[in-house]
Formats: C-alpha cells, structure tokens, sequence
C-alpha cells in the first residue's frame, strides 16, 4: 500500500494527474444521470452507448496524434464523411468487394494525410490553415460524388453494414477480457525488470499490481453488463484494439518516442538526429486514415452515407473527445487511451441528457463546461510540473 501511495505522489509532483480526473468525472456523470433516470446504467442502454462511441472515438485517436505535436486537424470531419462516400461509391455502385473498398477509402484517406502533412512541413502553412482548407474542400468533394441523390444505402443484411449488427458470443468476450488483462501485466512485469537492469528507478510491484487487477475488475464489469443485453458489439472491439494498437506504438517503438519529442521540443528534437519532417508528415496520414475508418464505422451503422455524414458536431466533439481524455494541447503529453476515456465522458452525457429528452443547447453547453474544465485542470497541471 504505501508503495502505491509513494507512485501516485511521484505522479502528482510531475504534474502527471492521469485518467484520475476522468474517472472521477464518469462516476459523477453516471451517479447523476442514474438518479434522474434509472435507465441510464440498464444494460441495453449501456450497449447502445457502446454502438454511439465507436465511429467518433476513432476520429478522435486520429486528433489526438496532431495534438501530440500540438497542431490541430479540424478537416477531420470532411475526411471521414469523403471517406465513407468513396466506400459506399465502391462497394454498391461499382460491386467491389467490401474489404476492397473499405481499403481503397483508407488509401485515400492516407493520401489525404499526405497532402496535408507536405503543405504543413514544406510549404510552411499553419496546420490550422491547412486542415480548414481542407475541411471545406474535400466537404465539396463528398457533395460532389453523392451527387443530386444526396443519399446512398449500404444492405443491411450482408457486407459492409453487418459491423454494427454484430456482437460477441459470451465466452468469446470473456475471452478478450482475460487476454487483454494478461498481456497489461505481462508488458508492465516485462517492463519494470528492464528498468531495474538498467539501473533506472521502477514503479512499487503493488502499483503494478493494482493497475492490472484494477483493469481486469473494470474490464469484467462491461463485458458482465454487456452479455445480459446483446453481447459485446465489434465495432466496440475493433475500437478498443485501435486503441491498444495506437498505444503501442507510441509508447513502444522508436517512431512513438519520437513524436513525443517532436511535440514536447521540435528544434531539440531537430538537433537529436530526428527526421521532424517525417513524424510530422506521418502523424497527419495516421490521423487522416483513422478518420477515414471513423466515417467508414459511421456508415456501417447508419447503413447509409448523405450530405451530412462527417459533419453536425462531429468534428467538434473528437477533439472534445481527446482533450477531456488528457490529451495536451500544447503538445508532447498524452495517452492514446485518452480517445477512449473522452468519447466515454462525452457520449454519456449525450446519452444521459437523450433520456432525459433535455434540449441539444443544454447538452452543447454542458459538454462546453467540461471541456473548458479539463484544458483548466492540464494547464494547471504543467504550471505546477514546472514550477
């Protein structure tokens, strides 16, 4: 125990305060919206609340690699509402097959990424420039294709739109749950003795403890609530892998490690041998692509694209989404699971004020608050890391 206490002061003394504040935040938010209304931790609402975060969080772990360089991509939107347009183009109107097309809307996604990341890094244009352009060009585009019709349908019953219609055997989830908390204590075992041989200062065991069953505990509670509805749904799974995925890789691989120190300091990260152009470049393709795949889980379950898919407040509430998780905005700080903690503060509370049937002004307002509260709680928190 006190090794765990020793940890979480070493944190707080960094300015490092974590997923804590938003933890707290989904307790309170869950404690409220259940007292208005029991529904809100039902079983089936809880599973339609992990149908609605799958499509936005995804845009959201693309923001969160801009933001770590701290830019920002406000064409995200456009690109997840073009990339679902080329999808659908493909797979009903031209018969490609389904993973074809869902590949061929992530290439253009990626090259989208591209453009961007050239006009950012060689012609010198600000990011925000860049993307805003791009927000309204490639929203023209998606127009443009759709065309006069303004609507195109996915079959429900086959392909593309069986994503969203498609949930997890109960053993299966369980499954998941137990690999995902064995490899979690695996890697931070691993990763502690590697510290320890190098000489460099380690996390208390029980910490290291405590994290994994703690994970473990959380993780069994969704999948318990979950299989007394519908199951786990995929889209939820393939989300939550994204997740892990895009973790690993910047905690993990040289090209991670990188992007932090290009987001905490470019020209120290210029004067270390790092290629700043590369990163930057490469941020902006990953962020495009997981866009891209945003907009395509969007469609599934919508089971259509139209004039307004990536837009309304789509945009707006991704990077809500990655700021409220712990993103920084000034970059070289943040967690990829800041996506999934974010999407899960904001989706509740549209869920939660949905089933209070609360005007959509009250919900922007309050989803407003919050954010301002956590950009106050980060900065906050670096003035009294350098202090």
């Amino acid at each position: 125990m006190r090794g765990i206490v020793v940890a979480a002061r070493d944190r707080l003394r960094r300015g490092d305060l974590g997923a804590a504040p938003v933890a707290v935040g989904l307790v309170i938010i869950a404690v409220i919206f259940n007292g208005l209304n029991d529904r809100f931790l039902s079983a089936e609402n809880l599973t339609n609340l992990a149908l609605q975060m799958a499509a936005t969080g995804t845009i959201a772990l693309g923001i969160i690699m801009v933001l770590l360089l701290g830019e920002i991509d406000l064409s995200a939107g456009s690109v997840s509402g073009l990339c679902a347009v080329v999808m659908t183009i493909l797979y009903v109107r031209q018969h490609w097959p389904p993973v074809l097309a869902v590949l061929a809307a992530l290439g253009v996604a990626a090259l989208i990424g591209v453009l961007h990341g050239i006009m950012f890094t060689q012609l010198g244009m600000p990011s925000f420039v860049v993307t805003l352009a791009g927000l309204i060009g490639w929203l023209g585009l998606m127009l443009f294709l759709l065309g006069r019709g303004g609507t195109i349908n996915l079959p429900f019953d086959h392909g593309i739109a069986t994503l969203s219609g498609t949930w997890l055997r109960a053993w299966l989830g369980w499954l998941i749950v137990a690999g995902i908390a064995a490899a979690h204590l695996a890697a931070a075992l691993i990763t502690r003795a590697r510290r320890a041989a190098a000489g460099l200062r380690t996390p208390a065991l029980p910490w290291v403890l405590a994290r994994s069953a703690a994970l473990l505990l959380l993780l069994g509670a969704a999948v318990a609530v979950l299989n007394t509805d519908r199951g786990v749904p995929l889209t939820l799974v393939i989300f939550g892998g994204l997740v892990v995925l895009l973790d690993l890789v910047l905690r993990r691989t040289v090209f991670g490690r990188r992007m932090y120190a290009v987001g905490g300091n470019a020209e120290a990260a210029r004067r270390a041998g790092i290629n700043v152009t590369a990163v930057r470049v490469l941020a902006f393709i990953t962020a495009s692509a997981l866009a891209g795949f945003g907009g395509i889980l969007a469609a599934s379950r919508l089971a259509a694209v139209n004039q307004s898919s990536g837009g309304s407040d789509i945009l707006l509430m991704a990077i809500a989404a990655a700021v409220i998780g712990g993103t920084s905005l000034f970059g070289g700080r943040g967690r990829a699971y800041a996506a999934l903690l974010g999407i899960l503060v904001i989706q509740s509370i549209r869920n939660g004020m949905d089933l209070l049937s609360v005007d959509s002004s009250v919900r922007l307002m309050v989803t407003g608050g919050v954010l301002a509260v956590a950009v106050a709680v980060d900065s906050l928190a670096r003035r009294g890391a350098t202090r």
